[in-house]
């Protein structure tokens, strides 16, 4: 049976390189060949049955019978997910190599929940001294506004990743679990290749641009589903706002109240009736454009993952999403 799973792998891996290479955006230079990818995935074989039985049910497949041309879709990239079943219910790019901006958060979030144990309730409060990495200048940066010297939990630190997309936060959970913005990188490229999100790159934890940081919508929906499978991750992003209690470096009582920028949890866009919203990540940059990546559900209680890339802005942003999530109930 091992066997039988592992050329389930190579199978799927091969389906989803067939489908995706006609459409694929060379952000660097250097685009995987399918052996290299499939390299990439023997890590899986056959020592990890778990991650193979992953790999080779419950995905869905992208194939040329999904639908990908709507021309109310301005954005690079989009594509909606089935999380009860294999398939997928539209699909437009979902292979193309683009800058994720502040969703590269997600697995920031993922890979700060499963290597800081935050599971156990005892680590989600453990304290963090906020160090001089949350100092971050580049204009148009998204802070939770932590300074040096400030004292948090661990759970207060994801409210503020996930919720006002703190990049002050993901570089203090950064160095917090691996010492330095650099070696954290690396547990989340191994995190995503394990995942099987190999057409994706990340060189911090945050997302400010850099030519070496992309992933692609197809890769996103790996990552997301799987960060939806853990409690807390569920939790925070799916909470409105949320105000963290601290302590300052002088050990002075400091609060932040901080709200959700997805703008479906909090109220400013209507869901299409029928579906409403368990949560997600937006992201912007000058290169990314806007982006959003979020999980939805029917009146049946069936989820989905949905994820536009590159729109041209806030308001495209959210009509994009809208006409692609309600192909769910049409």
């Amino acid at each position: 049976m091992r066997y039988h799973r592992i050329l389930g792998i190579i199978g799927l891996s091969i389906c989803l390189m067939l489908t995706g290479c006609g459409q694929k955006e060379t952000i660097p230079d250097t685009v995987y060949p399918l052996q290299e990818r499939l390299d990439d995935l023997s890590f899986l074989i056959p020592l990890d049955d778990r991650r193979a039985e992953l790999f080779a049910s419950d995905l869905c497949v992208i194939s040329s019978e999904v639908p990908g041309q709507d021309s109310n879709i301005k954005a690079e990239s989009a594509a909606v997910f089935s999380l009860d079943d294999p398939s997928t219910l539209f699909a437009k790019n979902a292979f193309k190599r683009l800058y994720p901006a502040s969703i590269t958060k997600v697995m920031t979030a993922l890979v700060a929940i499963r290597h800081g144990h935050l599971s156990e309730e005892q680590n989600l409060q453990e304290k963090v001294t906020v160090g001089q990495e949350a100092i971050i200048t580049e204009s148009g940066a998204t802070l939770c506004h932590i300074s040096p010297g400030d004292t948090l939990t661990m759970e207060q630190l994801l409210y503020g990743l996930m919720l006002p997309s703190g990049n002050d936060a993901g570089a203090t959970i950064a160095v917090h679990i691996s010492g330095s913005i650099q070696d954290f990188a690396e547990l989340m490229n191994q995190e995503a290749k394990a995942i099987g999100a190999t057409d994706t790159h990340f060189v911090n934890p945050h997302g400010l641009h850099d030519e070496q940081h992309y992933t692609t919508a197809y890769d996103l929906y790996l990552i997301f589903q799987e960060a939806m499978k853990e409690p807390i991750f569920r939790k925070v992003v799916g909470t409105s706002a949320y105000t963290a209690d601290f302590l300052d470096a002088q050990g002075n009582a400091k609060s932040q109240t901080w709200k959700n920028s997805n703008q479906y949890l909090t109220g400013q866009q209507p869901m299409p009736s029928g579906l409403s919203v368990l949560g997600g990540k937006t992201g912007t940059t000058r290169a990314a454009g806007s982006c959003l990546i979020m999980e939805s559900k029917d009146e049946q209680g069936r989820e989905y993952v949905s994820v536009v890339m590159k729109s041209e802005n806030r308001q495209t942003l959210y009509q994009d999403m809208t006409n692609i999530i309600q192909k769910i109930v049409n």
